[in-house]
């Protein structure tokens, strides 16, 4: 059993959900890390550790019924995960839209990789246990749900996903995306908190009333709080979900950011205790680890369950070469054959996905294609003029990223820049050093920046 998988038997065990640093102690110790291991990788003290980890062997001691430590973890879960088995099968996804049955003549049809993957798709793969844990975790009162990682890495086909299956157990869905927000909307509290209240009223076919609970002397916040929670959620008798799709979008906006975000904590924490705010289940996509000076306490970043997005596998790109009907790409020959290019994109999903499907629609041969990944003549072209784009304003940026790239080694970088640089997708971070996400990117950059 995995760490991954271990955490997944968690999830159905304990009738809380662990702190992210609890998920991340156990994690270590599955994988036989000491207590002062842990800490020197993370930056705590060995004592911080050490009393996170006794409070996890309380809890899992609580759950199962028997002294649960360091030593016998594995042993214990592992024997209540066979014993479970029969008698508790682990939730399994909704049925979703069925895909047209599979044949070589769909090749010529199969739809461009251009956005999430459609629900009907055969070509969206799974990640396990992130689809179990994720679909379990939605069905919880009162739940959080935050979906990590850069673009390009699946987190609105996997949101999608998670609300079809709400929508299949009777949840109300109430996506909100913060592409579409005016921008004069994001330069007032005020503004987007209304913005916020008529928009899941509307979802969910409530007639907004927010002048009756707007009070200017109680303040925009305290208002929106009465209006959902003593009117809005009144007014609906099941379960919702509220989906914020790509959180980061507000950072550029400081002041709403440090007002909205505790708010939401806010409305998360009081779960606990009002019955109303229990109906509500958040789902928070983000591109990566928050860079926001908040204080813990009221951080929605630090709470639920936090999912960052992995790259594929080799073995589920090899399921995803056969769905593209790549025959003489299956196989170990045909994944030496693909490693070259492998080596240049990494195995990003959005990234695998479009070379796939040009090679499936015979454009270029995996030759041609790595050939040309990193030139204005390649596939990737469109996709990294955004990325040259979105830091082409920032010369800290574009030097640190250089940095990066002429670094023998992961290389340390600023915080700040460290989140921007992640955040967009261009570095990997291990613990604190930073390192170039893929090969592509080294190249381009390399040929399009200069100090």
């Amino acid at each position: 059993m995995s760490a991954e998988e271990a955490l997944a038997l968690l999830d159905q065990l304990l009738p809380v959900t662990l702190s992210n640093l609890q998920e991340t102690v156990f994690c270590q110790v599955w994988e036989d890390k000491t207590y002062a291991e842990i800490a020197d990788e993370y930056n705590y003290e060995h004592s911080y550790i050490r009393d996170i980890g006794f409070r996890l062997w309380q809890i899992l001691s609580e759950a199962l019924g028997e002294k649960v430590s360091k030593s016998n973890v594995k042993a214990l879960l592992g024997r209540y995960a066979r014993s479970q088995a029969a008698s508790a099968p682990r939730p399994v996804a909704s049925p979703l839209p069925a895909a047209a049955p599979y044949s070589s003549t769909d090749i010529a049809s199969l739809e461009f990789p251009n956005g999430p993957v459609p629900l009907n798709s055969r070509l969206y793969i799974e990640r396990p246990p992130i689809e179990t844990r994720t679909f379990a975790e939605v069905l919880k009162p009162g739940s959080l749900i935050r979906l990590k990682g850069p673009r390009q890495m699946g987190k609105t086909s996997l949101l999608r996903r998670i609300l079809h299956h709400a929508k299949v157990h009777d949840i109300e869905v109430v996506p909100l995306s913060l592409h579409r927000v005016d921008q004069a909307t994001l330069q007032d509290l005020d503004r987007f908190l209304r913005w916020f209240c008529a928009n899941v009223s509307h979802q969910l076919g409530v007639t907004p009333k927010l002048d009756d609970y707007w009070n200017a002397d109680i303040g925009s916040k305290v208002s929106c709080t009465l209006y959902l929670e003593e009117y809005l959620l009144k007014q609906i008798q099941t379960p919702v979900v509220i989906a914020i799709d790509e959180v980061n979008e507000l950072f550029q906006f400081s002041q709403i950011s440090a007002e909205f975000l505790p708010l939401l904590r806010s409305w998360y924490e009081d779960a606990k205790e009002i019955d109303e705010w229990r109906k509500v289940r958040w789902i928070l996509s983000h591109a990566t680890d928050i860079y926001v000076p908040l204080q813990i306490k009221q951080s929605p970043f630090n709470v639920g369950l936090s999912i960052p997005l992995p790259e594929f596998s080799i073995l589920q790109i090899q399921d995803l070469v056969e769905r593209h009907g790549l025959q003489d790409l299956v196989g170990d020959n045909g994944i030496s054959e693909l490693m070259p290019l492998l080596e240049v994109i990494s195995c990003r999903p959005g990234l695998v996905r479009l070379a796939l499907y040009h090679l499936s629609q015979h454009n270029m041969a995996v030759d041609e294609l790595v050939a040309n990944a990193h030139t204005q003549s390649g596939i990737y072209n469109d996709h990294l003029r955004h990325l040259l784009a979105a830091i082409h304003p920032y010369q800290d940026l574009q030097s640190a990223l250089l940095d990066v790239i002429a670094s023998e080694g992961p290389l340390e970088l600023p915080p700040m820049v460290a989140y921007r640089l992640e955040s967009i997708g261009l570095i990997k971070l291990e613990g604190n050093l930073a390192i170039v996400s893929c090969g592509l990117y080294s190249k381009f950059f390399s040929q399009y920046l200069s100090r």
